[in-house]
């Protein structure tokens, strides 16, 4: 009798064990993450920013090619200012013709000043001669009157010096708005990144506001992806997150949780049953240090796809470690092939 039950719990072991077994290779879900974690596809993207010309002109030179890395206050590309050097030119000579008639005025004022002067002693030495009788009341009265205009003079002359140094400030007014727009006329790279598009060629006339470059800017280079509503509620921002691309599987990039939408980004028509509540989307982004990126300029390439992992804040408002045998196991350092073979330039920013 024991022998049959010894039996039978053989069997009902391996049946257990080989039920588990099926159960695990047929119907189990693979590739889910564990408790506390949460993933999504995305692809490693930066901001794109269009080179314009803030004036209308002809491209003189364009100093980049497509793909070139460029850092930021390079030159980028020059626009013809021959135009602007004649208005230059012309406005430097308005300024120096209003800073001669400055000195002249100013002249004026002193010479205005030593006529008062003049008119106040002989006026001084009248009204002494009139006290004593030795001039008549008219004489006093013509020194008087000639002090009064010879004050009046000076003030004339004071208010003459003033307005030519206002002209003067308004040349230079016009002069410093030419030497902007010949500033403006040379194009800067605003920050580092690498050449998208060359949008013009030299030669060619643009209107104000024209694209010469698209520049896909490498200050910051992030991944976006989408979680369900059972999960981002429960990623908080500034926290640890994870980045593998598809081109290394093996090796994990640091990043930093940069957003997350306040709001589902799509949402059914009508949202009734639990189902449909766990289609809401929230959009999620994971910036990658910019030390790391400025650190590996060379290799980063954008579009590349990959999977970011976050974690989810637990019931007691812990986080889960990174567990050991998790893809990513660990974060490392950018190794320096990253994006070597990630794809080709017209893949990049799309």
């Amino acid at each position: 009798m024991s022998r049959k039950i010894s039996i039978a719990l053989v069997v009902a072991v391996l049946a257990a064990f080989l039920g588990y077994t099926l159960w695990k290779t047929l119907l189990a879900p693979s590739g889910l993450p564990p408790d506390g974690f949460a993933r999504g596809n995305g692809r490693i993207e930066a901001d794109l920013i269009d080179v314009s010309t803030r004036l209308s002109g002809r491209v003189a030179k364009i100093t980049v090619q497509e793909g070139d890395l460029v850092a930021a206050g390079d030159v980028l590309a020059v626009m013809d200012t021959a135009e602007l050097e004649a208005q230059k030119a012309r406005a430097q000579a308005a300024v120096d013709s209003a800073e001669a008639a400055v000195a002249v005025a100013r002249a004026g004022v002193t010479r205005a000043g030593a006529n008062l002067a003049l008119a106040n002693s002989e006026l001084a030495r009248a009204e002494t001669l009139s006290r004593r009788d030795v001039i008549s009341q008219a004489n006093f009265d013509i020194r008087r009157t000639e002090a009064q205009v010879a004050e009046a003079g000076l003030a004339a002359a004071r208010a003459e010096a003033r307005a030519k140094e206002r002209a003067v400030d308004a040349d230079l007014a016009v002069l410093h708005e030419i030497e902007a727009r010949i500033a403006d006329s040379t194009l800067h790279a605003p920050e580092a990144g690498r050449i998208l598009y060359r949008l013009a060629q030299p030669g060619e006339v643009l209107g104000g506001g024209g694209k010469v470059l698209t520049l896909v800017s490498l200050g910051n280079v992030y991944m976006e992806f989408f979680l369900p509503a059972t999960a981002a509620p429960r990623v908080r921002l500034g926290d640890e997150a994870r980045i593998v691309a598809d081109v290394m599987p093996g090796a994990a990039i640091p990043a930093t949780v940069s957003f997350v939408a306040p709001q589902a980004q799509f949402t059914p028509k009508q949202v009734e049953t639990i189902e449909e509540r766990e289609s809401l989307m929230f959009r999620i982004r994971v910036r990658i240090p910019p030390d790391l990126v400025k650190a590996r300029l060379a290799q980063v390439k954008t579009g590349v796809r990959g999977v970011a992992w976050v974690r989810l804040v637990g019931p007691d408002g812990n986080l889960p470690g990174w567990p050991e045998g998790l893809t990513p196991p660990l974060a490392v350092s950018l190794p320096a092939p990253m994006g070597a073979e990630a794809g080709s330039d017209a893949e990049t920013g799309q």
